[in-house]
């Protein structure tokens, strides 16, 4: 007898093996991003003042503008899909997944940027803590929510698959399941006895009495 919570319950653990090694990769690679040295002839002084660095894009023109504030805006954007997942956490109520996200995502960048200030060639800026906060605070309610339906229903679809997709026992109906051993549709039955024949019998107890 199979159950069906099982392979739902190996789905799930699936899931969350994959996000968790996404999210390892994905935090390797902000590290290699953002913590690396760089040979660069000069280096801007830490920025503390909060939109000094925005404004400074927008005024370079379009091209600056989207580089700079865009690639903040997305930067930490896969936190807030990856988190849920790797955490197994997606049955919980959105706007809890919102709030870890945002506070996760802060608190990294802000180590970050605090990093940065002692590696050669980077620069800590606080507008990329705001950046990268704002990106996954307004993406993450877009984002996740058609991914926590999705992962929603995949223990469902493995439980329904590795069931076989039909009730135990007959096809017909909810009957009970048939016995081991048995056709199907026949209902078991007791064990012949073999009678000797009356002529026989009649010969076998004349030589027992005899005896």
């Amino acid at each position: 007898m199979q159950r069906h919570g099982s392979g739902g319950g190996t789905a799930v653990f699936r899931i969350r093996a994959a996000g968790l090694l996404l999210l390892g990769a994905y935090l390797l690679f902000v590290g290699w991003l953002t913590l690396r040295p760089l040979a660069v002839p000069w280096v801007l002084p830490t920025n503390t003042r909060p939109l000094a660095t925005i404004r400074a894009d927008l005024a370079d023109g379009p091209t600056a503008a989207l580089t700079g504030i865009g690639g903040g805006l997305l930067l930490m954007v896969p936190l807030a899909l990856l988190l849920p997942i790797a955490g197994g956490g997606w049955r919980r109520p959105l706007p809890a997944l919102w709030l870890r996200a945002v506070g996760v995502t802060g608190l990294l960048s802000s180590g970050i940027a605090v990093t940065q200030s002692g590696i050669s060639g980077q620069m800590g800026n606080v507008d990329s803590v705001l950046l990268n906060t704002v990106g996954v605070a307004v993406l993450q309610p877009l984002l996740f929510p058609p991914v926590r339906n999705w992962l929603l229903r995949v223990p469902r679809r493995a439980g329904t698959v590795r069931g076989g997709g039909r009730p135990a026992g007959r096809s017909g109906g909810g009957g009970a399941p048939r016995q081991s051993g048995t056709p199907e549709g026949s209902s078991p039955r007791t064990a012949r006895v073999h009678l000797t024949p009356w002529p026989e019998a009649r010969v076998a107890h004349r030589g027992y009495l005899r005896k």
